[in-house]
């Protein structure tokens, strides 16, 4: 896994992609501090976070769309695949240093926060908490968009299929009000990504929505697996 994730690192950073998705979500989460935050004369970073949601819905896919399409594309997938590493080495460490960039994307709030300090006093707990709900939301939805990147050899129709599929994610709260069903609307409910998320930018810990996020990364990485061992074998 060590390997893979090296490679993918540094690909990242050679192509140039690391840099600009940096540059990125940086820029727009200047965007959202000023607009919500300096701009409205605060400290509470909550309002901010749970906007950012949309924000990080569209980012992520363009982090992900490369990683295992553009190894079907270039055909090196089959020598990736008859490689002595197993497929969850290659899908973990393809998967965490989507992560790894993700996380040091989201650090810049720190830096922010620094800013925000000078100007009164920061509530670091929050702050903490909305930082923990932005990581276990990337890292459920890098999952998914790993497992669609895995899908296709066209990095673009992964990105917008990641997109759609996110989006519908997000779609699940509006889709259960309108539902009249107790039944469906609780299922729907339960499988909410925004309300899990929201819940915790408001302050509120609860570790079934953590479980609920690892869960669904774990089940997205065991697809991708699937989807790999079906190839390597198909």
């Amino acid at each position: 896994m060590g390997a893979i994730y090296r490679r993918e690192m540094g690909a990242y950073f050679i192509s140039g992609a690391a840099y600009v998705f940096l540059a990125v979500f940086a820029l727009l989460f200047g965007i959202f501090f000023y607009n919500g935050v300096i701009g409205s004369g605060t400290t509470e970073t909550s309002a901010m976070f749970s906007s950012m949601f949309i924000f990080v819905l569209f980012l992520i896919p363009i982090l992900t769309m490369r990683l295992l399409s553009e190894e079907k594309k270039n055909r090196t997938d089959q020598g990736l695949l008859t490689a002595p590493v197993g497929l969850w080495s290659i899908v973990l460490g393809k998967y965490f240093a989507a992560l790894t960039l993700f996380v040091i994307a989201e650090s810049l709030v720190f830096i922010y926060s620094i800013i925000l300090a000078v100007l009164g006093d920061v509530v670091w707990s929050t702050l903490l908490g909305n930082y923990f709900a932005m990581l276990f939301l990337g890292a459920a939805f890098i999952a998914v968009g790993l497992f669609i990147s895995a899908l296709t050899e066209n990095q673009m129709a992964a990105a917008v299929a990641s997109m759609i599929v996110l989006f519908m994610l997000y779609l699940l709260d509006s889709l259960s009000a309108n539902i009249s069903n107790e039944y469906i609307k609780k299922i729907l409910s339960s499988l909410s990504f925004y309300s899990r998320y929201v819940e915790f930018t408001q302050g509120v810990f609860n570790l079934t929505s953590v479980l609920f996020f690892l869960s669904a990364a774990f089940l997205f990485n065991f697809f991708t697996v699937r989807v790999l061992d079906k190839r390597r074998w198909g």
